[in-house]
């Protein structure tokens, strides 16, 4: 394990859409000044799924412990997190006994197949699992512009990214709310470093 700190970008990804928009955040991350550790969750053994995240490393309790921040991911399912993402935030039970991630900062980030796919009950869904941590929840100001014209994926609440079929690009919109979200959480980081 590095000593030096870094933050922890951590998704799942079964058609690679939701990895795409970590690795936006994982940019913002990168210009704050900080490292950013790319991370998916473990993938369900019944699930039957190959995803498309086996390009980065499968996380550990040990990530998760010892970040400076959190960035997490998930594919929108019927407007609620992936049963993988839900699976590995369940076995933090360790990390919430020792208080490892109190007074961290974290954001969330969401794709689906639609405009109207679920993504922000997905990411209000995935809020309590950060609260119950300690972690200090960061999002998205209107201060950034795509925010207010965008038609595209990313709210408030997150990054976001509305998948188009055979794409997995971003839309220079969802793209600029994911390198800015990112960066916001490695300024905040940097700052309570302090």
């Amino acid at each position: 394990m590095t000593d030096e700190p870094y933050i922890l970008v951590l998704y799942y990804s079964r058609h690679g859409h939701t990895r795409t928009l970590a690795g936006a955040i994982a940019q913002g991350i990168r210009a704050a000044g900080l490292q950013a550790r790319i991370r998916s969750v473990p993938v369900l053994r019944d699930s039957g799924q190959s995803p498309a995240s086996d390009r980065d490393l499968t996380c550990t309790l040990e990530d998760v412990e010892h970040c400076s921040g959190l960035a997490l991911g998930s594919p929108t399912r019927f407007g609620h997190m992936a049963a993988a993402v839900q699976s590995f935030v369940e076995s933090w039970s360790p990390l919430w006994l020792k208080g490892s991630l109190i007074d961290k900062p974290a954001v969330l980030f969401t794709s689906s197949q639609s405009a109207h796919g679920g993504q922000e009950s997905t990411l209000l869904g995935m809020l309590p699992v950060l609260l119950h941590q300690g972690m200090l929840l960061l999002g998205l100001p209107y201060s950034e512009p795509p925010l207010q014209h965008s038609l595209q994926g990313g709210s408030p609440y997150g990054a976001g990214h509305i998948a188009q079929t055979g794409s997995t690009g971003l839309h220079r919109d969802e793209r600029a709310l994911a390198e800015a979200l990112g960066r916001r959480l490695g300024r905040t980081a940097l700052a309570l470093r302090r």
